[in-house]
């Protein structure tokens, strides 16, 4: 799983900088996936131990990183698109886009992380 998590990270960083690239570089708030995908790389890299504790820990530490980044970004591409439409304007496509990536990426991490979790337990690893 922490090879996994060094892939997703390193999506959430082309993400990012692609988002902030594509709103001509005014939006900083467009490199948040960015900010993610390096906690997540950090964590995964610490992940690849060898010592099974600390392993554990910085995979669920990384699962609860990717939990948080899901609720965050689907939370906010819902309000934006809420409140563009309730003000009668177009939602803008690159944070729309941007965020309902994130959190589709995140939510597919998570769901992978917990897969991982329960075949671990089942199998008496841990």
């Amino acid at each position: 799983m922490a090879k996994l998590t060094l892939v997703f990270g390193l999506l959430l960083v082309i993400l990012g900088l692609g988002s902030y690239l594509g709103t001509g570089s005014l939006h900083p708030t467009a490199l948040i996936p960015t900010w993610f995908g390096l906690a997540l790389g950090i964590f995964g890299f610490l992940a690849t131990s060898p010592d099974e504790k600390r392993r554990k820990l910085f995979m669920h530490i990384n699962v609860t990183i990717g939990l948080l980044g899901f609720l965050g970004a689907a939370g906010k591409a819902i309000q934006g698109y809420v409140h563009a439409t309730s003000a009668g304007l177009p939602p803008d496509k690159i944070a729309l886009g941007s965020q309902l990536t994130m959190a589709a990426l995140l939510l597919i991490f998570v769901i992978l992380c917990i897969r991982s979790f329960i075949a671990a337990r089942r199998s008496g690893k841990v």
